[in-house]
C-alpha cells in the first residue's frame, strides 16, 4: 500500500508520450501509486502494450492514440479520456519532438514551428483542455515536462531548449492563474536521462563521459528517477507546491 501522502487512489492520470522512457516510467509510478492511467503516444500498438503490462500487475489502465501536434486529435484524447474515465485529475504533458539537431542559424522554419507546436503549442491546447473540468471540481494537477536545457545554452539543441524553457514558464503562469481554483501546476527539468528520445546524447561516448564527469552523482539519470518526482508532484506530499522548476539532474548544472 502507497504511503498515505503519496496515494494516488482514484485519481485518473493522462500522460502523454507514455509508451515508452520517461513517460512509461511515469505511468508506471502513478499505477503503482494507485492511479487510474491512460497512456497515449502517436501509435495504438504501443499504447496499448503499456496498458497490456499494467493491467496485468492489477492497476487500472487505457490506451488512446493521439499525435500531440495535431489539434483535433488533443482533443479527441482528452473527450475519450472523460468519456471512458469520467474525469482527469492529474495531467502529464510529457510527449515532444526534436527533429534537428544542429546551430539554430541552421533550423528551417519547418522544423523551428514542429519543435514549438508540439512542445509548447500542445502543452497550452491540454492545459486549456482539461483545467476547466479541474476547475469544476476544486482540484486537479497539471505536470509539464521541462528540460535542463531550459536554462543552459547549447549549440545543437537551441530551438529545443527555448521551447522547454516556454514550458516551465507556461507553468508558472497556469500556476498563478489557476491557483485560487484549487489547482497546481508545476515543471520538472530532467537532465541526460537514458531514453531513446535522447540516444543521440547518451550514445556518443564524448557527451557521455562529459555528463558523468561534470554530474556529482558522476551518472545520467534512468526514467523512473523522473517518475518519482511526477509521483511527488502529483500527491498530497507536494500540497504546497505549485509553479515551480524541479531540477532531476544528478547535479549536472550545479557547476554552470
Amino acid at each position: 500500500m502507497a504511503h498515505q501522502l503519496f496515494d494516488l487512489s482514484g485519481q485518473v492520470a493522462l500522460i502523454t508520450g507514455s509508451s515508452r522512457g520517461i513517460g512509461k516510467a511515469i505511468a508506471e509510478e502513478m499505477a503503482v501509486a494507485g492511479a487510474k492511467v491512460v497512456i497515449s503516444s502517436r501509435k495504438q500498438e504501443a499504447c496499448d502494450q503499456v496498458r497490456d503490462e499494467i493491467k496485468a500487475r492489477g492497476a487500472e489502465a487505457i490506451s488512446i492514440a493521439c499525435n500531440i501536434g495535431r489539434k483535433e486529435e488533443v482533443e479527441g484524447l482528452v473527450k475519450a479520456t472523460l468519456d471512458q474515465m469520467g474525469r482527469i485529475d492529474i495531467l502529464v504533458c510529457n510527449a515532444a519532438v526534436n527533429p534537428f539537431y544542429g546551430s539554430l542559424t541552421k533550423l528551417d522554419d519547418d522544423a523551428w514551428d514542429k519543435i514549438m507546436d508540439c512542445n509548447v503549442k500542445s502543452s497550452w491546447w491540454f492545459c486549456k483542455l482539461v483545467a476547466p473540468h479541474m476547475v469544476e471540481r476544486g482540484s486537479g494537477n497539471i505536470i509539464l515536462i521541462s528540460s535542463i536545457g531550459a536554462f543552459r545554452s547549447t549549440s545543437v539543441l537551441g530551438a529545443y531548449g527555448i521551447s522547454k524553457a516556454a514550458d516551465a514558464q507556461l507553468a508558472r503562469n497556469l500556476a498563478l492563474e489557476l491557483g485560487p481554483k484549487g489547482i497546481r501546476v508545476n515543471a520538472i527539468a530532467p537532465g541526460l536521462v537514458k531514453t531513446d528520445f535522447a540516444k543521440a546524447l547518451w550514445s556518443n561516448p564524448a557527451i557521455l563521459q562529459n555528463v558523468e564527469q561534470r554530474a556529482p552523482l558522476r551518472r545520467i539519470g534512468q526514467p523512473v528517477e523522473i517518475a518519482g518526482v511526477a509521483v511527488f508532484l502529483a500527491s498530497q506530499a507536494a500540497s504546497f507546491v505549485t509553479g515551480q522548476l524541479i531540477v532531476a539532474d544528478g547535479g549536472a548544472t550545479l557547476g554552470d
